[in-house]
């Protein structure tokens, strides 16, 4: 999935609210029991939670989407936003 596919796709979920909010945080729940896994507690001592990985969920608001010329860019800049430190370790 692009950056722009995913913008969109949180566009269209603002304006039709398909799924359930149940169904997601059961997600949500499964990716950071993941992300706690692979933490760096040293980097990230707090452990992540549902909503941490929910970013359409009215407990992180939206940003104004980044749209950079660059794929490689765009694609690290994710990555960073996703899991910061992450970079290093590779």
């Amino acid at each position: 999935m692009t950056s722009y596919e995913f913008a969109e796709y949180v566009a269209l979920y603002e304006l039709e609210r398909r799924g359930g909010h149940y169904d997601d945080l059961r997600a949500g729940a499964i990716v950071s029991m993941i992300g706690n896994v692979h933490r760096d507690a040293t980097k990230h001592p707090e452990p992540f939670g549902p909503l941490d990985f929910i970013p359409w969920n009215e407990h992180h608001g939206f940003a104004e989407p980044v749209f950079l010329e660059n794929v490689e860019e765009q694609s690290a800049l994710i990555l960073r936003t996703m899991f910061p430190g992450m970079e290093e370790t590779q």
